[in-house]
């Protein structure tokens, strides 16, 4: 159930381009004078699989990402997100640091990498569509 390179890559761009995200609606939020509301590791994933429901759709064929891959992620977010939540808080936690929509996202996308690089290879009958 291991995932290949390329999509371990297209998904920390993918990822880095949510960080980014949140990093400038942070600013924005600032300069009129909010403050930033509490975000939870489960959101940033839930963020990941919509940003790659899109991208799938508009970009899935030139990339290489097939719909499984989505349904595939899904299952994958479902086995981690106990992991990645406790491992995320307990960061959160101790570095002191608010939990901004960028920090939460950018620990949660680093601990759900991490889960996705040690899987166990199986073989799958998605391995050969790629």
């Amino acid at each position: 159930m291991r995932l290949s390179g390329r999509q371990i890559g297209l998904l920390k761009e993918y990822m880095h381009d949510l960080v980014e995200q949140a990093k400038q609606d942070e600013a924005t939020m600032q300069s009129f004078g909010y403050a930033s509301q509490a975000y939870r590791s489960d959101q940033a994933i839930s963020d990941l699989l919509a940003i790659l429901d899109d991208r799938i759709e508009s970009e899935g064929v030139q990339v290489g990402l097939s719909v499984e891959f989505l349904h595939q992620m899904w299952m994958l977010c479902n086995e981690a997100n106990a992991e990645v939540e406790d491992t995320v808080w307990l960061k959160r936690n101790l570095d002191g640091e608010p939990a901004t929509k960028s920090r939460v996202r950018k620990l949660t996308y680093h601990v759900l990498i991490e889960y996705l690089e040690h899987l166990p290879e199986e073989p799958s009958a998605t391995d050969s569509n790629e």
